[in-house]
């Protein structure tokens, strides 16, 4: 693997961690006070706090699962050269897209 992907995963993982550690500590939080998706929704709209937060999650969790979507076509599926790097740049893509538009329904 390209050392320049492989610290680049790592540095995406060591970036998810206390962002999935915040995000599960806010479900316990949610459930726990019996907060409905309108109460949750409610205390998301127009806060760039919460925009921020999920975006940089987002932005990490698509770096992360496309270096990782390229090393198992590569070991797994036999893929080199420019199709590879082209799976990579696409699933990244269409993960930034749609985790990008989920931040933005919740947040707007």
């Amino acid at each position: 693997m390209n050392v320049r992907l492989y610290v680049l995963q790592r540095a995406t993982a060591l970036l998810m961690v206390p962002l999935i550690l915040g995000h599960l500590a806010i479900i316990f939080y949610a459930t726990r006070q019996g907060l409905t998706a309108a109460d949750i929704f409610g205390r998301t709209k127009g806060s760039i706090g919460w925009a921020a937060y999920y975006a940089v999650f987002v932005i990490a969790a698509s770096v992360h699962g496309a270096i990782g979507l390229r090393a198992i076509l590569r070991e797994w599926g036999g893929l080199t050269g420019r199709a590879l790097d082209l799976a990579m740049w696409a699933f990244g893509l269409v993960l930034l897209v749609l985790g990008l538009r989920a931040v933005y329904a919740v947040v707007v």
